[in-house]
């Protein structure tokens, strides 16, 4: 059954200065708080290491931001922005980063109402040679409500990835109310980011340096990957009055048989390091269950978790999972998911997480409130009482789920 969640009911104050526009100077400084047994805490985040359950298991998503913001003019001089979403043509991520001539992508396009039918060409005011050698067109294929189909040619047989990294720029989220800068290509990336595909950071990760990792590592932590492409989706505001009218965009996501095993076989704390990881994690057992049924990993439904109630162990789901990936000689799990975490969920993996501090009204405060039992507000307090700084750049904390 869909839970009926108002979403003015997670709404709180957040003053523009309390948005952190950049990055502080060093990753590792910024504040931590503390949620454990009810009680809330400050620290710094450097000494996460001393907060993470030894013997567990810790997960990063290791996906990584694509220059993915693009800015054509039209012959009447209107500027048009594309900001490419998800690949269409050819359909998988390292295929259309490998093209070296043309190729279509899911986009949202800024004024595509004023966007008929003619070839956009790339705005260069400042006549940059590399740039104006690609000679980069965009046309428009469809619309399908919120987002367009749109194909891109290029000249001088560069693959796709590298023209984005000449003519794009790093897609930092609307809220900072700035363009994007130098510091951003750096630090709007996290340290262990693999496999391109995000539009949006994972930003939980952000504040990682190599010092934590390896204090972490040398703790008996296992330190495990997996990567979920992040989507514009991550930023659309839920406009709905109730959360059963909002929609979740598909996101695609790959898992090693190697991890599923070994969270199958239980006796350790899961880690989630970000929303996405959680949501990756959390959508094992759904996965493990269209294996049961039906006899092979389907997406997950917006609204599965809470459409009917599962009987079935987290040990039989994710041994479904492995069972299938063996019979089919697999090594990665490679599925997509539309799940929402809101309060009523239920958790069957992750015990620990690690996430920033969510704008108002969002899904992802949805998703902190149903991890902590109803208690984000107490947690939003003391950030705000305590000078934290909210949204992507802004300050961590580690929450226990009791």
């Amino acid at each position: 059954m869909i839970p009926e969640i108002k979403i003015s009911e997670f709404d709180y104050e957040l003053p523009d200065d309390r948005i952190a526009k950049y990055p502080l100077a060093q990753r590792d400084m910024s504040k931590l708080l503390e949620y454990s047994h009810g009680e809330v805490s400050s620290h710094v985040f450097k000494e996460i290491p001393e907060l993470v359950p030894e013997d567990s298991i810790m997960v990063f998503n290791d996906t990584k931001v694509v220059p993915a913001r693009l800015h054509f003019q039209r012959e009447t001089g209107a500027h048009i922005e594309i900001f490419c979403l998800e690949p269409v043509l050819p359909a998988e991520y390292n295929l259309i980063f490998a093209e070296t001539s043309c190729c279509r992508w899911k986009c949202i396009v800024g004024n595509v109402k004023r966007w008929k039918s003619d070839i956009l060409e790339l705005y260069n005011p400042e006549k940059n040679p590399e740039v104006s050698a690609l000679d980069l067109k965009a046309s428009l294929v469809e619309r399908d409500g919120e987002t367009s189909v749109v194909e891109f040619s290029w000249s001088g047989g560069q693959p796709f990835s590298r023209v984005l990294e000449i003519c794009g720029s790093v897609p930092i989220p609307p809220y900072l109310n700035r363009d994007s800068e130098a510091i951003d290509t750096e630090r709007y990336q996290t340290l262990y980011a693999r496999y391109r595909g995000s539009v949006a950071a994972p930003t939980a990760g952000l504040h990682f340096t190599q010092t934590e990792l390896d204090a972490i590592k040398a703790k008996g932590v296992d330190m495990e990957t997996v990567c979920l492409h992040v989507g514009a989706g991550t930023f659309l505001p839920v406009k709905s009055e109730v959360i059963a009218g909002h929609r979740m965009h598909r996101e695609p996501f790959v898992v090693r048989k190697s991890l599923i095993r070994e969270i199958a076989a239980g006796g350790r704390k899961v880690v989630a390091v970000g929303t996405t990881s959680v949501r990756t994690l959390e959508s094992l057992y759904y996965i493990g269950v269209s294996c049961i049924e039906n006899g092979s990993p389907e997406d997950v439904g917006q609204w599965v978790p809470y459409e009917r109630e599962y009987t079935y162990s987290t040990k039989d789901a994710l041994t479904a999972i492995t069972d299938y990936l063996d019979a089919n000689g697999l090594d990665e799990l490679k599925v997509g998911t539309r799940i929402i975490i809101v309060p009523g969920f239920r958790f069957r993996i992750v015990d620990v997480l690690v996430t920033n501090f969510h704008q108002p009204q969002s899904t992802l405060l949805l998703l902190i409130s149903a991890f902590v039992h109803g208690d984000w507000r107490k947690i939003y307090d003391f950030a705000l009482s305590h000078d934290f700084r909210f949204l992507s750049y802004g300050d961590s904390s580690i929450l226990f789920r009791d």
